[in-house]
């Protein structure tokens, strides 16, 4: 008996197997940041959905999480849908995070007493699948409970997004430590930029990207997120990541 492997009917076979899998969520979808320089640094030219990421705060930011919070509501600003925000320290201000694009009308709130609740509801949260993001504050982030978080993500397509507080200066270190987060982020707060007139300017920020899978690392100086969740590169920063200056700068 013969058999006919047609092209039509294996493509068909395969996207039902697809489907049973999930396969639909798994695709390789990115949120860009619209800011070349940035977007460039990242496979697929923006961060990836299904995957998690990690922020925390440079300097004095490793205990308040405050531009670390900003960065990460931006980023869940430019998504679409509802954000679950677990935390266990009842300090977010609403207000700040509706300045970066993130109103609160769009964000359901999840406030445990310890952190295993924060993991717990995370992952319930990115297994759902009908969020744009969830979002998690949290001071220590294990291999196994980030691998946990990574797989619910991949499985739903959902983004994931971990903001690490610690509680002194010194448990900052931790950030060290290896996770299963496919991204890593610094954000630091650098001196607001220079008005004509009296007032304070844009808030601006130092961004690091310390930890990319299949990527390099990166630093960039940005101005800190709008109303629409959008960063912008400063001039400064844009100089720096320009191999041409880079040369002049060896060779002078």
């Amino acid at each position: 008996m013969s058999r006919v492997h047609s092209p039509r009917v294996i493509e068909e076979l395969r996207d039902r197997i697809a489907h049973l899998e999930g396969g639909a969520a798994k695709k390789s979808v990115v949120l860009p940041f619209g800011v070349r320089e940035m977007d460039e640094r990242l496979p697929g030219g923006g961060l990836a959905y299904g995957a998690l990421h990690e922020v925390a705060g440079g300097g004095s930011g490793t205990v308040d999480g405050a531009a670390a919070a900003l960065f990460a509501a931006g980023i869940a600003a430019r998504s679409k849908g509802k954000v679950l925000w677990c935390l266990t320290r009842p300090d977010l201000f609403f207000p700040a995070i509706a300045q970066a694009g993130l109103h609160p009308d769009r964000v359901i709130f999840c406030e445990g007493d310890k952190e295993e609740d924060v993991l717990a509801s995370m992952e319930e949260g990115l297994s759902f699948g009908g969020l744009a993001a969830v979002v998690g504050e949290l001071v220590r982030l294990p291999m196994v409970a980030s691998r946990r978080l990574q797989l619910a993500a991949e499985k739903t397509g959902t983004m994931g997004l971990v903001v690490r507080r610690w509680r002194r200066q010194t448990e900052a270190s931790d950030f060290g430590n290896p996770t299963a987060s496919t991204t890593r982020w610094r954000v630091s707060v650098l001196p607001s930029e220079e008005l004509p007139v009296a007032g304070v300017g844009r808030a601006r920020w130092l961004l690091e990207l310390m930890r990319v899978k299949a990527g390099e690392c990166a630093e960039f100086e940005i101005g800190a997120c709008d109303a629409k969740g959008r960063v912008c590169l400063l001039p400064s920063s844009r100089h720096r990541q320009d191999p041409a200056a880079w040369r002049g700068n060896r060779a002078s």
